[in-house]
Formats: C-alpha cells, structure tokens, sequence
C-alpha cells in the first residue's frame, strides 16, 4: 500500500510542471526570415516586427506599453450572433508609443492579432500581425506612427472577422470609430434575435383565423361569382390543410427551433429542403436508370 502511494505521489510531481503549463510559448523558436518577419514551424508568426526604427514624423520614444490580448470563443459569449472575440475591443496610445501587445490564443483553432494601415515604407504591407495556432502565446514589437489615426485591429481567417474578432486602436485622438466593432460600434447587419418560431407561428396561425372574415368582407361581382365561390372553396381547403399541418407541427417546431433566431431557422428549413430535392433526384435518376436498363422488357418488341 506505501508502495502504491509512494508511486501515485511521484507521478503527480513529475506531472505537476507539464499541467501547469497551459500555453505554448512561440518567442523563443521563431526563425527572423527578414524585413521583421518572424515564424516557426509550430503555427506562430510576427509580421512587421519593429523594436527600434522611428516612424517618420517621431522624434523619439512617448512612452512604452505592453498588453495582453486574449483570444477565444468564450469571449464571444458577450456579444450574440458571434462565435469569436477578443477580451479588448478598443486600445488607447499616444503617438509615437512602443508598444509590444502579448497574443494568447485560447481556441484549438488558428486566431491573429492584426493591425492595418500602418505606414508602408517602415511596415511591409503596412501591417502588424501576430498569429498563433492553438492554445499558445506570442509577442511582438511596433512603435505607433504620430498623429490622430484610428486603426482597424482583427483576425483575417477567413470569416473570424465577421464572426466577432474585431476590434479598434486609436493613436491619439484617433480619426473616429470603425463600424461592427462588438460591444463598441453599432453593426453594419444588425441582428435581429426577437422574433422567434413560436411567435411566427402563433402570429400565422392568427392571421388563418382571421381569412374567413377578410373573405366575407369581399364582395364579388355576379359575373365572377361562381369563379370567386371556387377559388374560396380552394383557398379554405388549403387553409384547413396548412392549419392542421401546423397544429400538429407547432409542438415539435417550436421545441426544435426553440432559442434559435428568424435567420437560423431560415437556414435551417433551406437546408432540408436541398435535402429533400437532393432525394428526389436521386431517386428520379435510379428510375431513369433502372428503366433504361429494362427497356426491353417495357417497351413492345416491334
């Protein structure tokens, strides 16, 4: 039994530093491939690196400032529609600062820290750009260009931009705020998450109630009376045949899509309606096959 324990006891020390160790850390194994371009082969980058070159229009160093910039799904959770997020979405400088920002990706996924329109004679392309593939950590270094200039700061994987993970830096006073940053500007596409399926239904289901009424406000004329009389005899069947549809469905719909907004059950009943159209060609083409192959047996010999 000690001897159990004694083992159960190392195993926990020897295993103590690796679970303390929650990210990987990138600086120490990025390879400078030039121009302040740094990378390795673990899925870490820095682009635009510059520690020590004055931008145009600096005579010297403001200050120096360091941040941590935290990225993941979770901080999305502030911001419906979204599914990724930085934990800042607005930074603050003065012009001409040093400033070295500490990214720590917390997703199992790939997320960036870039910054844009930064002047392209000191910052190829004129950007900074930190990357990281899953949960890691990276740093890098840029002094901010003079003058009042609000900058766009945000992942350019593809769709992590639209899915929340924006944000904004102001050098100075900046030049105004930038539209769709979560939690700071108002969305270009507002999203709209009052109307749900049950309402939608119950507002249906109330406007099939009130057809009869409408249809005996309506006055037809004796030439079209007979034309009129059918189309309302069509029209009621259709309606009695959608109502009990809906009443039977209402329960199962309204727990199936229940949370969900307009849009996501939109996309949701498109979806398998593709399914169902993808079924029906199928099937459609097995006929077409399965009559091809036994023509013969069909068709009359003549």
């Amino acid at each position: 039994m000690v001897k159990l324990l004694s083992v159960g006891v190392l195993m926990v020390l020897l295993s103590a530093p690796i679970m303390a160790q929650e990210y990987e850390e990138h600086d120490s194994m990025l390879m400078d491939h030039g121009d302040g371009h740094l990378m390795d082969m673990a899925g870490g980058m820095v682009m635009g690196q510059n520690a020590n070159t004055l931008p145009g229009g600096c005579d010297s160093i403001s200050e120096t400032k360091e941040i941590t910039v935290h990225a993941g799904h979770k901080y999305a959770e502030n911001f419906p529609g979204r599914m990724f997020a930085f934990d800042t979405q607005e930074f603050n400088f003065k012009p001409c600062t040093k400033l070295t920002v500490h990214f720590v990706n917390e997703d199992n996924v790939r997320h960036q820290w870039m910054m844009h329109g930064l002047p392209k004679y000191l910052y190829p392309k004129g950007m900074f750009h930190l990357e990281a593939t899953g949960p890691s950590k990276i740093s890098g270094t840029l002094i901010l260009p003079p003058g009042d200039k609000t900058y766009l700061v945000h992942c350019d994987i593809a769709q992590h931009m639209e899915k929340g993970m924006k944000a904004q830096l102001k050098v100075g006073k900046g030049d105004g705020d930038l539209p769709s940053v979560p939690g700071v500007t108002a969305y270009v596409v507002a999203d709209d998450y009052k109307a749900t399926l049950p309402e939608l239904l119950a507002k249906a289901e109330t406007e099939a109630a009130n057809l009869p009424a409408i249809a005996a406000n309506v006055s037809p004329g004796p030439a079209s009376a007979k034309t009129v009389q059918q189309e309302d005899s069509a029209v009621s069947g259709v309606t009695v045949i959608g109502l009990a549809i809906g009443l039977l469905t209402a329960p199962f719909l309204s727990r199936k899509f229940k949370g969900m907004s307009v849009s996501e059950v939109v996309a949701y009943v498109f979806d398998l309606l593709r399914a169902f159209v993808e079924l029906v060609v199928k099937l459609l083409s097995r006929l077409i096959r399965l009559v091809a192959a036994n023509k013969n047996k069909i068709l009359p010999e003549k």
